[in-house]
C-alpha cells in the first residue's frame, strides 16, 4: 500500500502528519510513505518525498493508494480503488470556499480549480458536529463527511501533552511561572502576503511588555500568508515562533490564546486554557471581507475586545478571566470539542483501512 501526504506548501504538519505518526506507532507493515515536499522544508530522518510544485508530485499522486491531504491539490488522476482523504485544517469560523465573498480578478478561475479538486474527495474528515453543515456546504461536497474530530488535536490531551508542556516551554526559553501568551491572528483577503506599506499588527507588541513586564512573555504566531511581512520582530517580551514547525507546540507552551476569527481557538480549547478575542475589526471583517458561519458574539468561549489595553487587562489576571467567562467557554467546548478525545486518529485509519467502514452520523 502507498500513502500520499500533503500539507500547506509542502510542510510536515497537521493532520496528515498526525495520521501519518500514528500509523507508524501502530507499526503498519508493507506500507511506503511518501510526503509532497517544499523547497526548504524540514522532514523526519528517512523520510521519502516528492518534490512539491513538480511533475513528481502528480506521479506521486497518480501511484497512490491512499492521498492524505489538509488542502487542495493540483489537478490528478486517481488510481483506481485508492481514496483521497481530505482533512481539511480546522473549524470555519469565517466562510470559506464558495461561501466567502471572493475578490480576487481571477476569483472564478481559481474556484473552478479547487472545485475540479474536490470532486475527487472521497471522504472529508469533520471536527464537530457543528462544522458539518458549513464545511460540507462550502465546498459543496456530497460525499462521506465523518465527525471524527481532527488528529492533530490528539496530541493536546492526556498526560503525554502535560510532559510535552515543559519540554517545550524549555526550548522556547520560557521561565517557569511566567505566563506565555500566544498571540494568533488570521489574515485578511486585503493583506495576504503581507501585500503593502501599511500592514502591521493590531496588538501594540510595545505596550504588552510595558503592561505586563517580566511575568509574560507573547509568542507572536502569525498566518503563514503573512508570516514574513514584519521582517525581523524586536520587542521586549515578545517571541517571533511564526516559523515554529507545530503549532501544537505552541498551544501546550502557552497559558492563554489570544486570537480573533481563527480556526485556532476552537483547537486550543482542547486544552482547556482560556481564549480572548481580540475583534478590532470585526464589522469590516464580517460585511466586507468574509463573513461568519457563526455569531462571534454568541459563541466565543471569552471576552470579545477591541483595544489593546483591553486585551492586556484581560490576560494580566487569568484566573479572572477563567470564573467570568466559564459558562460561555463548557459550552463552547460541548459544542465544538466533543469529539476530541485523543483518539481521532485511530478513528480515521479504522475508517480509511477498513474495507467496508462504518459510517459515523452526525448527531441531531
Amino acid at each position: 500500500m502507498k500513502i500520499v501526504y500533503y500539507s500547506f506548501g509542502g510542510r510536515y504538519a497537521d493532520n496528515p502528519r498526525a495520521i501519518h505518526q500514528r500509523l507508524l506507532a501502530r507499526g503498519a507493515e508493507g506500507v511506503e510513505h511518501v510526503w509532497l515536499a517544499g523547497p526548504g522544508r524540514t522532514f523526519p530522518p528517512g523520510t521519502v518525498t516528492a518534490a512539491w510544485g513538480t511533475p513528481e508530485t502528480v506521479a506521486a499522486l497518480e501511484s497512490a493508494d491512499l492521498v492524505v491531504a489538509d488542502n487542495h491539490l493540483p489537478a490528478f488522476r486517481k488510481k483506481p480503488g485508492a481514496t483521497y482523504l481530505q482533512t481539511w485544517h480546522g473549524t470555519p469560523l469565517k466562510r470559506i470556499h464558495r461561501d466567502a465573498v471572493f475578490t480576487q480578478p481571477d476569483g472564478e478561475d481559481v474556484m473552478r480549480r479547487l472545485d475540479d479538486d474536490v470532486t475527487r474527495w472521497d471522504v472529508l474528515l469533520v471536527p464537530s458536529d457543528a462544522a458539518h453543515g458549513p464545511l460540507t456546504g462550502a465546498f459543496r461536497y456530497t460525499g462521506h463527511a465523518p465527525v471524527t474530530g481532527y488528529p492533530r488535536n490528539d496530541a493536546l490531551v492526556g498526560e503525554p501533552a502535560a510532559r510535552r508542556r515543559e519540554e517545550v516551554r524549555e526550548r522556547l526559553g520560557i521561565p517557569a511561572g511566567r505566563t506565555a501568551v500566544l498571540y494568533a491572528p488570521t489574515w485578511r483577503d486585503d493583506e495576504r502576503f503581507g501585500d503593502g506599506p501599511d500592514f502591521r499588527l493590531a496588538l501594540d507588541l510595545d505596550r504588552f511588555h510595558q503592561r505586563l513586564g517580566d511575568d509574560a512573555v507573547l509568542l507572536l504566531r502569525l498566518h503563514y500568508l503573512v508570516a514574513g511581512a514584519l521582517g525581523t520582530v524586536d520587542a521586549p517580551g515578545v517571541l517571533d515562533v511564526s516559523a515554529h514547525p507545530d503549532i501544537n507546540d505552541l498551544y501546550l507552551a502557552a497559558d492563554v490564546l489570544v486570537s480573533d476569527y481563527s480556526s485556532a481557538q476552537f483547537d486550543f480549547a482542547v486544552t482547556g486554557k482560556p481564549v480572548v478575542s481580540y475583534v478590532y475589526d470585526i464589522e469590516r471583517y464580517r460585511d466586507s471581507l468574509r463573513g461568519f458561519y457563526f455569531d462571534p458574539y454568541a459563541i466565543a468561549p471569552g471576552p470579545m475586545l477591541t483595544t489593546t489595553e483591553e486585551v492586556l487587562d484581560a490576560v494580566a489576571d487569568l484566573d479572572a478571566l477563567r470564573a467570568e467567562h466559564a459558562d460561555r467557554y463548557r459550552v463552547f467546548r460541548q459544542r465544538f470539542c466533543h469529539r476530541e478525545d485523543g483518539r481521532s486518529a485511530d478513528r480515521v485509519l479504522d475508517l480509511v483501512l477498513s474495507p467496508a467502514p462504518a459510517p459515523m452520523e452526525v448527531r441531531s
